[in-house]
């Protein structure tokens, strides 16, 4: 079966530090280079301030590097002087001096480096949110559906912070290591070949234990990531469903869960913090050893006059400068692999297939009637699977239209088609005779006003959330609104009125949430509306408030509402009977009623029901 071009890859970034030096449990991509050439040509803004930090850590690894031979230098000038009486503090002394301008200009290069590195990173990281944001608007509906809410959360948090973080340390570290390492190297080898092979053959051995250290204890940081979400998701679930957990008596079943999860990240957290904390002891370790190497091998070439003091001090230098490269070099490559997976990633939504561009489609459509025409319509999420067979109703301006049927038979399907959240198989759907496909997604959206079940409310003031729709919209139609809907005593009652601030705080409930929304929609004035379960979460004395407040709502317009609720659709003007994804019946509730079919099945139903209880 082919792959869906929408459809996201899911790459689980562990990242767990250990104690000491910080490692990271890497999740290596599929293709490190050519995602991470992908990442040089997006970084192509930012492209000369990378250049300029790449240079700067260059050039401060090579002023570093200078140091050791000054120290040589001054050692063996003090050595001469304490054996003829007789110091040369002249060249002593430009000779500190020279070495404390190396150090000072290292440190000015390696701060301009970093200073660069960040600036670069976080804007890299700003217009990768950018292109995201601007990513969501481009794509279809159906890819928030086959992947999930924090998936794509997480590619705009978690791997962009990835991103950031590795540009921002590991790669110019990389390049300042690199160098270090190299320079140092060849310095050593130059200076005096038996004592570079000490020091590098002592600090290499050392280093193969470091990364075998790594390898071995990557498995325990992937661990400690795993079952640190499990548990996590585990207890926010408990929290949630705490009142239904009681009620069933599933607390000894959800502890005894929760024990041996803890158990499990116990161990692994254990296991990954002691094997990241003898990082450091290791490479202190692997650097004392290469000193002693140097000193021991130093004083055996010094006696048959091989060398100098002055060597000596120097290579104890270039042994630090030596292996602490190493050691940066292993967490660097890490940390690059997390972040071409997080890149990966990012690129992966960056890449989806967009929606076709409406540049040239009509933008300012506004329908004089509210003629709604289904022609023929055929529709499926997968073109493999139909879900709505040859839908054709012809709607006339103003009716109040229901749309009811069981589960399943794709209510919700044909109010998404309605507003262009999908395109149909085939077929067309018109308004006032104007095919929508012609006209911009967003241009449609703008003919609608909608009331769901489930009631949306936005952390801002009591007047924002009703002049959602429209921000430029009067005090007066505000209250206009609230007063339509039976809400302006409550609002007023509030010590801030209409700049009560909506936060999680504030106790309003199901059915003043509902007539909220129902202002907003009233407020938003737009030319078609639909409402979804709109009252099937209140209670039967708000019941009548919110359908009060819709039957305002619905005046002059064409409506479609979607009812479970048959009693609060027994007056539309049609009513839309759907099974399976088709159209099986149409009519007026006593039409319907009177034919004896599925409507009148539904209806027996749910009123026999209402008996019983």
């Amino acid at each position: 079966m082919a792959k869906d071009p929408y459809e996201l890859g899911s790459v689980n970034l562990k990242t767990q530090m250990g104690g000491g030096m910080r490692f990271k449990a890497a999740e290596k991509p599929k293709d490190f280079r050519t995602v991470f050439r992908r990442l040089v040509t997006y970084s192509r803004t930012c492209r000369w301030q990378v250049l300029c930090a790449i240079v700067f850590a260059v050039a401060g690894a090579l002023f570093s590097l200078l140091g050791p031979g000054r120290l040589s230098l001054i050692t063996d000038l003090i050595s001469e002087g304490m054996e003829t009486g007789s110091f040369a503090m002249d060249e002593i002394r430009d000779a500190g001096f020279y070495l404390l301008f190396c150090y000072l200009l290292s440190f000015a290069l390696n701060y301009g480096q970093n200073f660069l590195m960040v600036t670069a990173s976080m804007k890299i990281g700003r217009q990768m949110r950018t292109d995201i944001s601007h990513k969501v608007n481009r794509i279809p509906l159906s890819v928030f559906h086959q992947g999930s809410f924090g998936d794509l959360i997480s590619r705009t948090t978690n791997d962009i912070d990835t991103i950031t973080d590795a540009l921002r340390m590991a790669f110019g570290q990389t390049v300042q290591a690199t160098a270090l390492f190299i320079g140092a190297t060849v310095l050593m080898v130059r200076t005096s070949g038996p004592l570079a092979a000490a020091a590098l053959l002592s600090s290499l051995g050392g280093f193969v234990i470091m990364i075998l250290l790594i390898r071995y204890s990557q498995k325990y940081f992937t661990g400690t990531s795993y079952y640190l979400g499990v548990i996590n998701g585990h207890i926010e679930e408990m929290y949630a469903a705490h009142m239904m957990i009681k009620t069933y008596g599933g607390e000894a079943e959800s502890c005894q869960k929760f024990d041996g999860l803890n158990e499990k990240l116990y161990v692994n957290s254990w296991k990954s913090q002691f094997f990241g904390g003898i990082m450091m002891p290791v490479m202190q370790f692997v650097s004392n050893f290469a000193y002693a190497a140097v000193c021991i091998v130093g004083t055996l070439l010094a006696q048959r006059g091989l060398v100098t003091f002055g060597v000596i001090v120097a290579f104890i230098a270039y042994v630090k400068l030596f292996t602490q490269p190493l050691s940066q070099v292993a967490q660097s490559v890490t940390s690059l692999q997390s972040c071409a997976a997080a890149a990966e990633r990012v690129f992966a939504f960056l890449d989806l297939p967009e929606m076709e561009d409406e540049s040239r489609k009509r933008s300012d459509f506004v329908p004089s009637a509210g003629r709604v025409d289904f022609d023929h319509v055929v529709f499926g999420y997968d073109p493999q699977r139909t879900i709505i067979h040859d839908f054709t109703i012809h709607i006339q301006p103003g009716q109040h239209v229901a749309i009811v049927g069981p589960t399943g038979a794709g209510k919700t399907t044909i109010v998404n088609l309605l507003m262009r959240f999908y395109e149909p198989l085939s077929g067309t759907i018109r308004i006032d005779g104007q095919d929508i496909h012609e006209i911009t997604r967003e241009n449609v959206h703008a003919l609608f006003s909608m009331v769901l079940q489930d009631t949306w409310t936005f952390e801002d003031t009591i007047r924002n959330n009703i002049a959602y729709a429209r921000p430029d919209m009067s005090q007066e139609e505000v209250e206009a609104a609230c007063r339509a809907v039976g809400m302006d005593h409550y609002v007023e009652s509030l010590p801030q009125g209409y700049d009560t601030i909506l936060k999680d705080d504030m106790n309003l409930s199901v059915g003043q949430k509902q007539l909220l929304t129902i202002a907003r929609a009233l407020a938003a004035r737009k030319p078609l509306l639909i409402l979804d379960e709109a009252t099937s979460s209140v209670d039967t004395y708000t019941e009548q408030l919110v359908q009060n407040a819709i039957n305002q709502l619905m005046e002059g317009k064409t409506s479609f509402t979607i009812a479970h609720r048959l009693s609060t659709i027994r007056n539309a003007d049609l009513i839309l009977v759907m099974k399976d994804g088709r159209l099986i019946e149409q009519g007026r509730h006593e039409e319907l009623l009177a034919e004896g079919g599925f409507y009148a099945s539904l209806w027996q139903s749910q009123f026999i029901n209402a008996e019983t209880i």
